[in-house]
């Protein structure tokens, strides 16, 4: 292994890449990123150096993200196959359906959905401002909400306002069930529980935290609490440990790990950079629209703009 990490750190001088690790990729992926963290936020960073390749660890929607964010830059995806389960490839014609049956309404899509759907979009959201783009929406207006509906909940409930929820989910932390949490919190009765909003209502309310990956590590970074049961993917348990190594974390379900981003390898990654492919190209009429949801997100947030050409 030393050897493929020295040559992936040869290439990607010699490409001016940079390398961007989701916090659910293996830990050896993890380890040679320039960053780690949520999907959208690892975007966000790329599109604001000045490489000029970015290498995706993540799954396929991640990449196009990117693309979206940085069309000046080659984006390349190690891990071509690597897909997600919370949708199929049959979205992007559902959406285009419930737009034809609810032509009034307003479409929120959650970031991990393709750019065919963010095109399709009136406006984008994230695991962690979800509840705060549906609240700026008007009330007068049906709201589509896709493609989680565990999020949706989530959101609704934050919010007082009923969506129509697309039932899509992601299986790695909808299928977590309420007796997993509570044999985990019998097991550790001091450990408070820190959980993603994709997981069931009934389980949320058993959590003394929900929020999206980078605000489950930046509440155990910060919460005196000194022991934590973590209820999303596996992969998390690297970040967490780097940034609280005095701290304690406990896995809610050894049922919480996602094949798909656990597909990208050091050798798929040096093998990327050698050969530039597999490279992710979101067309621009796709992008653009993109672009104008993500952007409508931001100003919600109150953030600068996407940095995109």
């Amino acid at each position: 292994m030393e050897d493929i990490i020295e040559e992936i750190m040869r290439l990607k001088k010699e490409r001016k890449a940079i390398i961007l690790a989701h916090v659910y990729q293996p830990e050896e992926i993890q380890e040679i990123a320039d960053f780690s963290g949520d999907s959208f936020g690892l975007s966000q960073k790329a599109a604001a150096t000045d490489a000029e390749v970015i290498v995706f660890c993540g799954v396929r929607f991640m990449a196009e993200t990117a693309n979206i964010l940085s069309p000046d830059k080659v984006t390349l995806l190690p891990a071509v196959d690597a897909g997600c389960q919370m949708f199929t490839d049959a979205i992007t014609g559902e959406v285009r359906k419930a737009r034809a049956e609810h032509p009034d309404a307003l479409i929120v899509s959650y970031v991990n959905t393709p750019a065919s759907v963010k095109a399709m979009s009136d406006i984008c959201c994230t695991s962690s401002n979800a509840a705060a783009v549906v609240a700026s929406l008007p009330r007068d207006k049906e709201v589509i909400f896709v493609p989680d509906a565990n999020l949706g909940a989530w959101a609704e409930e934050q919010c007082g306002r009923k969506l129509l929820k697309w039932q899509g989910g992601c299986p790695i932390h909808g299928n977590l069930t309420v007796e997993e949490i509570q044999a985990a919190k019998a097991r550790y009765p001091q450990a408070l529980v820190l959980m993603h909003p994709e997981c069931r209502a009934e389980l949320c309310a058993l959590a003394d935290y929900v929020g999206s990956t980078s605000g489950i590590i930046k509440f155990a970074e910060t919460n005196p609490a000194d022991e934590f049961i973590i209820a999303t993917e596996e992969g998390v348990m690297y970040e967490l440990t780097e940034r609280c190594p005095q701290k304690k974390f406990h896995l809610a379900s050894r049922r919480l790990l996602c094949v798909n981003m656990k597909k990208t390898t050091l050798e798929k990654v040096r093998d990327a950079l050698l050969t530039m492919e597999p490279q992710v190209v979101v067309p621009e009429d796709i992008r653009l629209k993109s672009v104008a949801a993500l952007e409508r997100m931001l100003a919600i947030k109150g953030e600068t703009s996407c940095n995109v050409i």
